[in-house]
């Protein structure tokens, strides 16, 4: 089983050791109850370093008030099972006082130009709170590479915008989402849908899939593209939309034609009874 952690003191003991041993150091930060892509990001960042560190840390500046905190899922040991499985070197799970050691508002970070749109604009503050315990974690680990899902496609956006903004030295690498059989995009939170819910959430990938069809046919309308994207979701009972944009994959501005040389994403985001669920797909390449 992968060591396991909870002191920044001995990660940064466990790591400088490593790096003496002139091992590349990754980093792959999570908040725990692993599924096959977190394991993915894990097997990449081993093909990468020489020695894998794995945060688990449910944390709490980047929950809303009226959010799945207290209730999200903590299965820490299967997680550092499956972390042994993907080559994974180190476990860090540290108590929120290990990472806000003065208290969660004492230091944060913010990066305006994406934290108030999309996810930002539904969940306040949520990105100040993400941008914070990933540069802490980048702090803590000094790690040379940090590996992320684009499932949560504004996120390693704004981390990317962040790194370059401060000039962390580490290298920042996405992978593809993955997703199941019937094309859900794997998520901690699948495990609250019911049976029924679960088949209702594929309305997501659908809906993305048919934007990219009309896309693939030579529709260059974002309306359009946005309108097809809502009604595909909005047409399954029980599924209520929060939003579906068709943005600049670089920067998130909205657009409203995707001109020749345009690299255009589409992003969702959706309830399922009381389970908040998001996707995206690239539309341009």
């Amino acid at each position: 089983m992968s060591d396991l952690v909870t002191k920044v003191d001995e990660v940064r003991r466990r790591v400088d050791e490593a790096r003496g041993r002139g091992l590349r150091i990754g980093l792959v930060p999570t908040m725990g109850a692993l599924h096959t892509g977190h394991l993915r990001l894990m097997r990449e960042c081993r093909s990468r370093a020489g020695f894998v560190v794995a945060s688990i840390f449910v944390n709490p500046t980047q929950f809303g008030p009226t959010e799945d905190f207290t209730k999200y899922p903590r299965t820490l040991d299967q997680d550092r099972l499956a972390c042994e499985t993907a080559g994974v070197d180190l476990v860090f799970a540290p108590e929120p006082e290990e990472i806000y050691p003065n208290g969660p508002n004492s230091s944060f970070v913010e990066v305006p130009a994406l934290s108030g749109i999309l996810e930002g604009a539904t969940r306040l503050g949520h990105f100040r709170g993400v941008a914070t315990v990933v540069l802490k974690l980048f702090e803590i680990v000094r790690a040379d590479v940090a590996v992320f899902g684009q499932k949560d496609y504004q996120q390693q956006l704004l981390i990317r915008r962040m790194v370059d903004d401060l000039r962390v030295p580490i290298e920042i690498v996405s992978m593809a989402t993955v997703r199941e059989p019937d094309g859900l995009a794997m998520s901690s939170r699948n495990r609250y849908l019911s049976p029924g819910e679960r088949q209702s959430a594929t309305c997501l990938v659908k809906a993305l899939s048919a934007a990219k069809e009309l896309v693939g046919r030579g529709e260059r309308d974002a309306s359009r593209i946005r309108q097809i994207l809502a009604e595909t979701v909005e047409s399954v009972p029980g599924v209520k939309l929060d939003y579906a944009e068709v943005a600049d994959s670089r920067t998130l501005a909205r657009l409203e034609r995707l001109e020749s040389g345009c690299d255009a994403v589409a992003l969702l985001a959706a309830w399922v009874g009381t389970t908040r669920l998001i996707d995206n797909a690239i539309l341009t390449e």
